[in-house]
């Protein structure tokens, strides 16, 4: 097979010694994982160009073949990583059927990533609302116009569905549409992998058997 010219050389010597970060407090002195993903986040957003937030979502279909798509990572706490989505879409009807996802952070502006695996649940009525409300007000009218992962026949139409949500809903309220929510990735597994020399990463992984539990932590060869 041959290589394709569109796919870079590996890096040589002294790439990789001019890429090498020897800070490693930050990968081992936090005992939450939490804490540490907030830290890389708020280095991601300082560096990333866009979207630091945006994150890897894998779910599994009815037949077990995984998917996957790229979303927003809406909030976090030590609950778990919440992000929204129209519920009858692809993703929303996978999640109904199996509720287990994994989720992917990968930053390459500081060569870091973040992998996250659990179970996943709803958010609260409350907490969906709240959030629905808080974007822009074309948004919410194209939550309601997008039949998403549908077949879309032509961009008129959608267009078109769009011009007639805005006329229902004039100057009024914009309500959250009840196949729009929320959902919360309650992990039992993040790792944190930093790029290292000569493909030498640091691989850290939190571990916890359910979400009530401590969590455990081991580092893995690269």
């Amino acid at each position: 097979m041959t290589k394709s010219p569109l796919i870079p050389p590996s890096p040589d010597a002294k790439a990789y010694r001019d890429s090498a970060d020897d800070e490693q407090k930050d990968l081992f002195s936090r005992a939450d994982p939490f804490a540490l993903f907030a830290d890389w986040l708020a280095m991601a957003r300082d560096k990333e160009p866009n979207d630091p937030n945006a994150m890897c979502l894998a779910t599994v279909d009815a037949d077990g073949l995984p998917d996957a798509r790229m979303v927003l990572l809406k909030d976090f706490d030590e609950a778990g990583f919440v992000f929204y989505t129209n519920t009858k879409s692809a993703k929303g009807r996978e999640l109904t059927g199996n509720p287990k996802a994994a989720l992917v952070f990968h930053w390459k502006s500081i060569r870091r990533q973040v992998r996250v695996r659990g179970a996943v649940m709803p958010v609260s009525d409350k907490e969906a609302d709240e959030y629905f409300a808080s974007r822009a007000r074309d948004s919410r009218i194209g939550a309601w116009a997008s039949k998403q992962s549908q077949v879309l026949e032509s961009r008129f139409a959608l267009e078109k569905r769009v011009t007639a949500k805005a006329t229902k809903f004039g100057l009024g309220k914009v309500p959250r549409p009840p196949f729009w929510s929320g959902y919360r990735l309650s992990p039992i597994q993040i790792e944190f992998w930093r790029d290292r020399p000569f493909r030498l990463h640091d691989r850290l992984v939190f571990l916890r058997d359910t979400p009530d539990e401590g969590w455990r932590t081991e580092r893995l060869y690269p």
